[in-house]
């Protein structure tokens, strides 16, 4: 069992994989919303550009039914007539065709954004085979899309035949009405049949958009192994990257070795801490060229001896550099007191040697700034 719960789609899909997702073309859509959103942008353009739309197409009828004798004859004429009307007839529909086009494009919008892929136009023949065809049909999401079907055929069409029935002698009574009268008449009863077909679509796309986004959650699914495989290629093996730290860390070590000879001074706890320190004219305030503990300290006591850079001994002021500053980085301006003091007794010891120099004294730091005086 538990080799096979590693196999289980038991995790929600990564960022990543979403991503991949969406560049193949799959992500959530609705056919119901984009079916309804069509549906009521089609009537809201019928409702405000109806009336314009139906008189230009009334006079353009009438235009296209009155013939000329000469142009009758003329087959070039009869084309150019028939191209006339067809793009007046196109520009009479624009409206309403143009706002169902961007119904139907602003629908998969509201659920997924916008996604241009690509991938998806290259032919797959998984698309044509006919036993994937079969497969998918009989699979349990084809019966669900079949039983979302008939549901959704009984619902409108029980809504659609409910309003049938209780317009009937509206219906009857169009025959006994005059043309203009009937064909109003008849325009109302069309528009309240497809405003209620439409409130039966509402609640169809209202029960079928959050089934889309759960089932395509669910489609997406990762196993364990594969969260791991993705976290591993992602961030990189574990292993690897600690050995590139080490890596990092002894390139570091290097060139901090190699900066212990340009040193002016090593201020050691005596033992346990070395912090080298370099200074010039040209600096704000002195500098932590390297720092240590225990064998680092050591190593870099030994190349300041090779290399004849002053070691001095100040444990609170070694513990205070070490704590509060890091390589390469200039030193406190709480300890600038304290560093002066030990920077001014190196250049009397360069300058005038050990003879007559009374040894360096306790070098005070402030207490909050000493490890070892905070912890006691």
């Amino acid at each position: 069992m538990a080799e096979d719960s590693g196999l289980e789609r038991t995790e929600p899909a990564s960022p990543r994989r979403l991503e991949q997702a969406r560049e193949e073309g799959q992500i959530a859509r609705s056919p119901e919303l984009s079916a309804f959103a069509v549906l009521v942008a089609a009537l809201g353009g019928l409702w405000f550009y109806g009336e314009t739309a139906a008189k230009g197409l009334m006079r353009l009828t009438a235009q296209g039914l009155t013939l000329d004798a000469a142009a009758v004859r003329d087959t070039a004429a009869m084309g150019s007539r028939l191209h006339e009307l067809s793009m007046e007839a196109l520009l009479i529909g624009a409206p309403v065709l143009g706002v169902t086009v961007i119904a139907a494009l602003a629908a998969p919008l509201a659920i997924s954004g916008w996604s241009f892929a690509p991938n998806a136009l290259l032919p797959k023949f998984s698309r044509i085979s006919p036993a994937q065809g079969l497969s998918r049909m009989f699979s349990m999401r084809g019966l669900a899309e079949l039983g979302k079907a008939l549901l959704k055929a009984s619902l409108i069409g029980g809504v659609a035949c409910l309003v049938l029935w209780n317009g009937k002698d509206s219906m009857l009574a169009l025959a006994t009405q005059p043309f203009d009268a009937a064909m109003g008449s008849l325009g109302h009863l069309v528009m309240a049949s497809v405003l209620t077909v439409a409130a039966a679509m509402i609640v169809i796309a209202g029960v079928d958009v959050p089934m889309q986004l759960w089932q395509h959650a669910k489609q997406l699914r990762m196993t364990r192994e594969e969260v791991k495989r993705e976290t591993k290629e992602t961030e990189g093996d574990p292993h690897v990257k600690a050995a590139i730290r080490s890596q990092q860390r002894e390139a570091a070590r290097k060139r901090m070795m190699a900066d212990v000879p340009r040193a002016d001074v090593i201020v050691t706890n005596p033992t346990h801490y070395a912090v080298a320190l370099r200074y010039s004219e040209t600096m704000a305030a002195p500098t932590v060229v390297a720092k240590g503990v225990d064998l680092l300290a050591a190593r870099i006591r030994g190349i300041g001896e090779q290399n004849h850079v002053p070691i001095l001994e100040a444990p609170p002021l070694a513990r205070a550099l070490y704590a509060h500053t890091d390589i390469g980085q200039q030193i406190p301006e709480k300890l600038y007191t304290a560093v002066a003091e030990v920077l001014a007794y190196v250049f009397q010891l360069k300058t005038h040697g050990t003879a007559g120099l009374k040894p360096l004294g306790e070098v005070e730091v402030p207490v909050e700034l000493d490890p070892m005086a905070v912890s006691a």
